[in-house]
């Protein structure tokens, strides 16, 4: 499929990047310094949700903030241990696009986020813009993200296209009123629903058009 768009905006883990590796790592170790129960914490979903989200479900609430800290502590400290990699068409795409036309939107801190794009080298191409969970009040599947870096590089929702991995994501995509484009990197195809389904972004492709970007995606 082709299509024009104004701007591109990428979820980060599991869409660009993986670190579930390092996740499953340190929340395994977080539980174990919290003495949550095999059980409780194996009911929990660990991915494309914010920390403080996951947190809240297993800790009392007067223990949550310390909670939240101790896991972003370990997660960045972990991001140089080997489980924080790019996924398959990740480089190429970024390095194609025009500047100022993308942007990050993760459920990923600022400063965890900030530290797996050093890890892969994503804070070089094109200084991307980043939208973090301590950036919006409502978390995906909320559109507020993905409005918020709509707005932040001044293109109408109409014009954006959103790169989803997570069900919760691409439904806070289509909240906005954007195209979607759902990667079966971490979630089967029947789980996801989205304009156009990849199998990651080596099958998509874009060039500068006038004044956006023209993308293609899939056969």
């Amino acid at each position: 499929m082709k299509f024009s768009a104004a701007a591109l905006l990428f979820d980060m883990d599991g869409t660009l990047l993986s670190s579930m590796t390092s996740v499953i790592r340190c929340w395994t170790r977080w539980a174990e310094e919290y003495g949550i129960g095999a059980d409780d914490f194996a009911r929990i979903e660990l991915h494309g949700r914010p920390a403080a989200e996951i947190v809240g479900e297993l800790v009392p609430a007067g223990s949550v903030a310390g909670a939240v800290a101790r896991i972003e502590e370990l997660e960045v400290e972990d991001v140089g241990g080997g489980g924080v990699v790019l996924l398959p068409g990740t480089e190429a795409l970024l390095r194609s696009l025009p500047e100022g036309s993308w942007a990050v939107v993760t459920s990923a801190t600022r400063v965890l986020a900030e530290a797996r794009l050093r890890q892969t080298g994503l804070s070089g191409t094109g200084a991307p813009l980043l939208v973090a969970a301590d950036d919006v009040t409502r978390g995906k599947p909320d559109p507020e993200p993905f409005l918020l870096a709509a707005g932040k590089l001044g293109a109408d929702p109409e014009r954006c296209v959103v790169f989803e991995d997570a069900p919760a994501g691409l439904r806070a995509g289509r909240a906005a009123g954007m195209r979607t484009v759902g990667l079966a990197t971490t979630h089967e195809r029947s789980e996801l629903r989205a304009d156009v389904l990849v199998d990651d972004l080596s099958a998509v492709s874009a060039r500068a058009a006038g004044a956006g970007v023209e993308i293609t995606a899939g056969e």
